[in-house]
């Protein structure tokens, strides 16, 4: 297989799920008697090109077309539909990440300096482990456990 074949896999494996992202996204918006704008486009295109859960500032120093405050229209249109989730960071600034169900299940590091939040995974045998503590946790006060979300409060290395 040559360099050339290689690169082409490559890229027709993230145009097949930048593709899966975008029907998703319009599937949800479609669902909610929604439109998919071009505008609601470039957004989720941004959050999935950035890679974890960013402002909207800095969604527009990577490029973004919108204005500050369409951004934010849409990112609440996004949000209820449930193709974006907001996360709070250390600090007073929004972050937003596309789905779940789009990135899979995943955790955050937030750093208490800066505010700046990253994902990060755990094995499969950790997760089992935190959801069989949290059920005998919650033995006996009626809560129907779901899932979770696990944010892990500390100082980045850009601060330590």
């Amino acid at each position: 297989e040559t360099e050339t074949e290689t690169e082409t896999e490559t890229e027709t494996e993230t145009e097949t799920e930048t593709q899966a992202v975008h029907d998703f996204a319009g599937q949800r918006l479609r669902d909610a008697e929604q439109m998919y704008t071009k505008g609601r486009r470039e957004l989720v295109m941004l959050l999935y090109e950035y890679g974890r859960p960013a402002t909207i500032l800095q969604l527009l120093d990577q490029g973004a077309t919108l204005t500050q405050s369409s951004m934010y229209r849409n990112m609440v249109d996004l949000e209820t539909v449930g193709v974006v989730q907001k996360i709070a960071g250390g600090d007073d600034r929004a972050r937003y990440e596309l789905a779940e169900e789009l990135i899979g299940h995943h955790h955050h590091l937030i750093c208490t300096e800066c505010g700046s939040v990253d994902d990060f995974v755990v094995p499969a045998s950790t997760e089992r482990s935190l959801d069989a503590g949290l059920k005998k946790a919650l033995v006996g006060n009626g809560f129907q456990l779901y899932g979770h979300r696990l944010d892990v409060l500390g100082i980045c290395t850009e601060c330590a």
